[in-house]
């Protein structure tokens, strides 16, 4: 999550530092892998743990665990620790899935049914720190009949909880009795997945050996390293040095990379939208006016094309309009508006003052917009915003912190932030616009309180009928854009640069969480490098 996970982005890794394992010899030859030997991909962001209990590989993406399922190239359901998709009852509250046979975990123990049930209760304990358990509140319980069974019992019908089975599984016999939160297990954890981990040095990179016994069948290369490079342009001098096979960038640095001998770009679409998030707990944002005064006068058509080169389209809402249930009736203007922009402020009695800035009853329509420093195109959105807002009196003051520095200011001052998914619209949203969840953390940070959103969000995640989710989270839109408690900017395309030698490559949409998997080498187990 954009901010969850940028959050967990550690200082950056130290410019000249080449012992990235495979990296000082990206042609290591593999031992019947395919030819292909280590490869490297480097991030921005980092995790706090490698445990999925501890929302590590949230979605199922992870390199070292499995789900029960997974997702396709198309993002649609497969198989995975199930040996087929887990069948519903009829009034949608049984779920049963039956296990795949002779599969092992990395230490070579045999996965049973237990560690489902183990790694689903752990995400329910209260004494565990899991982010993941308000996704959870449905499961009334889980049990397993016999060995390779698993039936999961829920309080009401949820349509989307078939996709919840993409957690990662832990093994119970590693984990039972300890405290999952501070276990050994979150920095040398062990999985079912087509990756262990050799080593992990916080800041600097994660060590992926190839899973030898994997069901799924050995990995075309014979390892992995995920270099953590928090800032991007550190990053771009890193890729065209030649020490990564593939890294994210930023769109315009990306965007250096075409047609540049050896490199390719890849420009891949997603469900990850960046807005600014406008605190209730504010004087100034907590007005109406203000708020829509911002969302008039942002110019989301010339942030797609100067600030991402085209790599993104405008956003109005936090549900994709590749969704199904998107609702086009908040489709606003993608240029600027500044005469309803001003419109709106002087209704509302924002004045002009001798500076241009607008006044009322004393106080300047003036705030701060924080964004983490390390994000050239957070820093670049925050940049634009702040231009946009002068034109109609609104004065923002642009500030690049740390993590640790935001996090204590959310709930009073603006910030920058990034989510989305392509997978079910309760997924993130619930909890984002949730009055449930204001102020606690990343999960409504601005306190934003609808009796009307909350309403529409549960009688989406309860019922299991197409036409009446898709009728709440209309409602849901229409609200949220009455209430514009954020200004929704863009919906971006990742973008990543890859050496031509790199084969295999299959690009998906993405979600807004993206960092170590569930991002362009989701299926890198596949991947081979030319010698």
């Amino acid at each position: 999550m954009g901010t969850p996970v940028s959050k967990r982005v550690t200082a950056m890794a130290v410019a000249g530092v080449l012992a990235l394992a495979g990296c000082s010899s990206p042609t290591t030859t593999a031992t019947g892998g395919g030819g292909a030997g280590t490869l490297v991909v480097a991030t921005g962001g980092e995790p706090d743990a490698l445990n999925p209990v501890l929302n590590y590989g949230v979605d199922g993406g992870s390199l070292i665990f499995d789900g029960l399922v997974a997702r396709d190239a198309r993002n649609q359901l497969v198989p995975a620790l199930a040996r087929e998709l887990p069948t519903v009852s009829t009034d949608g509250r049984t779920v049963t899935a039956k296990l795949r046979d002779g599969v092992l975990f990395h230490d070579g123990s045999p996965f049973t049914a237990q560690d489902v049930v183990f790694t689903y209760q752990s995400v329910l304990d209260p004494k565990v720190d899991s982010t993941l358990r308000s996704d959870l509140d449905m499961l009334a319980s889980v049990t397993a009949p016999d060995p390779s069974t698993v039936v999961f019992s829920l309080k009401y019908a949820y349509a989307p909880f078939a996709q919840r089975l993409a957690l990662g599984i832990v093994p119970a016999k590693a984990l039972t009795g300890q405290d999952i939160n501070k276990a050994e297990f979150n920095r040398k954890p062990v999985g079912t997945g087509p990756y262990r981990v050799t080593s992990w040095t916080p800041g600097d990179r994660l060590v992926l050996a190839a899973n030898e016994k994997y069901w799924g069948g050995r990995p075309a290369n014979s390892g992995v390293v995920v270099a953590f490079v928090a800032d991007d342009n550190v990053r771009a001098q890193r890729m065209r040095a030649g020490e990564f096979d593939a890294a994210e960038l930023a769109p315009k640095l990306a965007t250096g990379f075409d047609g540049q001998a050896g490199y390719r770009v890849q420009r891949v679409p997603t469900a990850d939208y960046r807005g600014v998030m406008l605190p209730m707990g504010n004087p100034v944002t907590a007005d109406l006016a203000v708020r829509r005064a911002l969302n008039a006068a942002v110019d989301r058509a010339a942030m797609v094309t100067g600030l991402l080169g085209g790599a993104g389209e405008p956003a109005f809402g936090p549900i994709p309009p590749s969704s199904e249930y998107a609702d086009p009736s908040i489709v606003g203007k993608p240029t600027a508006d500044p005469a309803a922009a001003t419109a709106a402020l002087d209704a509302a009695g924002w004045k002009p003052g001798p500076d241009g800035i607008r006044v009322r009853d004393g106080r300047q329509a003036a705030f701060a917009l924080m964004y983490p420093a390390t994000d050239s195109l957070r820093k670049e959105f925050a940049l634009a915003v702040t231009a946009d807002a002068k034109k109609v009196g609104i004065k923002i003051t642009p500030e690049g912190l740390t993590w640790d520095a935001i996090t204590p200011r959310m709930k009073s001052d603006a910030l920058m932030m990034g989510y989305g998914t392509p997978y079910d619209p309760d997924f993130v949203t619930y909890k984002l616009f949730g009055s449930a969840f204001a102020g606690q953390g990343f999960f409504n940070p601005g306190s934003y309180r609808s009796d009307v959103a909350d309403k529409a969000l549960q009688d989406g995640r309860a019922n299991a009928d197409p036409a009446t989710r898709k009728a709440a989270y209309a409602t849901f839109q229409k609200q949220l854009a009455t209430d514009m408690p954020w200004v929704f900017l863009n919906y971006l395309q990742h973008t990543y640069v890859v050496k031509d030698a790199v084969a295999g490559v299959t690009p998906r949409v993405e979600p807004h969480e993206h960092d170590v998997a569930n991002s362009l080498w989701w299926n890198i187990h596949t991947w081979t490098r030319k010698s």
